[in-house]
């Protein structure tokens, strides 16, 4: 096996040492495994499903603090909308695994940053606190209670967040 095959076609790369790793298992020796981007792969799994939770947390808590910065503007049914759909595909995508690496602080940050610069109809949001208000567990409620997510936006201490 080319040792280029893996940057200039992935899936037949990986079509490869899928076949191969099949042989490996059923008992039979194989030579031509790429261990080290195997490896790189089966790492770049666990990070790409923390990147797919963390963008889902991020969306959700931007549109939470849109709805707490506008509470009259015109678009804040469609706003519940969105909260819903993020925050329960990113329960269904969260693992026990990721509970240590999952950032909400720096989420919420960035959440926090892409919101404070917009203005509606010319306004600002409204009191957004800095601090990272939401716990995980009140983020995956099930169904998700954005009343109690607009509270601690209200009193950050209700959540007691990080």
């Amino acid at each position: 096996m080319p040792d280029d095959l893996y940057v200039q076609d992935i899936v037949l790369w990986s079509d490869r040492q899928t076949a191969l790793l099949r042989r490996a298992a059923s008992g039979e020796r194989v030579n031509d495994l790429d261990w080290p981007h195997i490896i790189e792969e089966i790492e770049d799994v666990g990070g790409s499903a923390i990147r797919a939770v963390t963008s889902l947390l991020r969306r959700a808590i931007e549109h939470l603090l849109k709805l707490h910065g506008w509470p009259d503007h015109p678009a804040t049914s469609h706003w519940r909308s969105e909260i819903m759909g993020f925050l329960a595909d990113a329960r269904e995508s969260f693992t026990p695994g990721m509970r240590q690496r999952v950032e909400l602080d720096r989420i919420y940050l960035n959440s926090w940053r892409a919101i404070i610069v917009l203005r509606m109809e010319g306004e600002p949001p409204a009191g957004l606190p800095t601090a990272n208000p939401f716990t995980l567990e009140l983020l995956f409620a099930d169904p998700p209670d954005i009343g109690a997510l607009l509270a601690c936006l209200r009193d950050p201490q209700s959540g007691s967040g990080g």
